[in-house]
């Protein structure tokens, strides 16, 4: 079976609408109006929160097959490859906004709102919430979809930023007394780690090696080797690893480019030291992994 190409599915990506911060849909009657193939693997270049109010089914995100639950929402990042069993079935809330609308980083709680949801490529992409959880998270939700009405009055961006704030604090608090999201943002050691995370996620095509990160965040090799570590039970350069291979089971599995391009794309001078690593990751070669249905 021939799989769609990730500069074919980026084609078929749905926009925000032109000149809206964020949006929401509901499904299935989102997909009615979509001419997207919901079905199939596909990319978004916004951010995703997407809320099945109804079990049954399952949703693929970048490889991994999750079982979808009542009240389960997926968090998906620009660049993320996935796809739903049955689209047109799934009954659930879409909210999407812009890669601007989540820019603002000022704070350590910022970023760990951020980065603790979004980007969690080494862990679930989802969290189940219970019901009165849900009943909170609708109530932030219409007043979104009430200010929403107001974009010629002052502060509305504002606005919308700070109920989507509320609304992603209350999942983070529901997750974390759950034990989905075992991060604390009052420790130092998980605060280094999501800036750890941070800047991996903007400059892993470039910066491969421990060192390098540690130089970026101004502290030494062995202080985020331990802040990793105890955060997460993982070594820094394996999460380094693992963002490398993604990415490149992604451009291997979904794009026309050559291995020789992909390896110089993720910062590799040498294409067979690529072809090794990818190997030594996932058990395959690339162009064995290419050719996977």
């Amino acid at each position: 079976m021939e799989q769609p190409r990730l500069d074919a599915i980026y084609n078929m990506v749905c926009n925000t609408p032109k000149g809206a911060e964020l949006s929401i849909d509901y499904m299935p009657e989102s997909f009615e109006h979509d001419d997207m193939d919901n079905d199939s693997p596909h990319v978004h270049t916004f951010y995703e929160i997407i809320w099945f109010r109804e079990g049954g089914g399952t949703h693929t995100v970048d490889f991994q097959e999750y079982p979808i639950e009542k009240n389960t929402l997926f968090f998906l990042a620009p660049g993320q490859v996935h796809f739903f069993d049955r689209a047109t079935a799934h009954k659930g809330i879409l909210i999407k906004f812009c890669t601007d609308f989540l820019k603002e980083e000022h704070t350590d709680e910022d970023i760990y709102i951020k980065y603790n949801l979004f980007n969690a490529f080494n862990s679930r992409p989802c969290c189940t919430i219970s019901e009165e959880t849900a009943q909170r998270l609708l109530f932030v939700l219409h007043k979104l979809e009430e200010e929403q009405l107001n974009r010629n009055l002052i502060g509305h961006i504002d606005m919308l930023r700070s109920y989507t704030k509320i609304f992603l604090i209350l999942i983070h608090r529901y997750c974390e007394k759950n034990g989905d999201t075992p991060l604390d943002a009052a420790k130092p050691s998980h605060r280094l780690f999501l800036q750890f995370r941070k800047t991996l996620e903007r400059h892993y095509t470039r910066m491969h090696t421990v060192k390098e990160y540690a130089d970026c965040l101004n502290v030494s090799a062995k202080t985020l080797s331990n802040s990793v570590i105890e955060s997460t039970g993982k070594a820094p350069l394996a999460f380094i690893n693992d963002r490398t291979t993604l990415e490149a089971k992604r451009l291997v599995r979904f794009s026309n480019m050559m291995i020789k391009e992909i390896a110089d794309h993720l910062g590799f001078e040498d294409t067979s030291y690529f072809v090794k690593f990818f190997k030594r990751q996932t058990g395959y070669l690339p162009s064995a992994f290419r050719e996977q249905e």
